[in-house]
């Protein structure tokens, strides 16, 4: 599964996705290149999204986009945080389908 990790995620996270290929916006040269834009440019090279833009399904029509998106929910984007979402993230690349929109909510 190729993932693209938004700008937000902590580039830590990537060390938790060892069985699948992944990139950061950043890595990919896709720095500051709004959502909208971004999932364009992102659909025909990934397969999935993997953001903390709780704001992302409101700004943008998501059945646009071919690409599918996982939001880590949680109250801050810091890795601690995220980090006890990371198994259920896994499970989700594991089913997940292009389009799907899944969210995976932390306390």
């Amino acid at each position: 599964m190729r993932v693209l990790l938004d700008e937000c995620v902590p580039r830590k996270i990537k060390r938790e996705l060892l069985d699948h290929e992944i990139l950061t916006v950043t890595e990919r040269g896709w720095s500051g290149i709004k959502n909208g834009n971004l999932l364009t440019l992102a659909a025909p090279e990934f397969d999935v999204f993997l953001t903390v833009d709780q704001n992302l399904k409101y700004q943008q029509n998501l059945k646009n986009f071919s690409i599918a998106i996982i939001l880590l929910a949680a109250r801050n984007n810091r890795f601690k945080t995220l980090l006890p979402l990371m198994p259920e993230a896994k499970e989700a690349l594991d089913r997940i389908m292009e389009g799907d929109f899944i969210v995976i909510s932390g306390t």
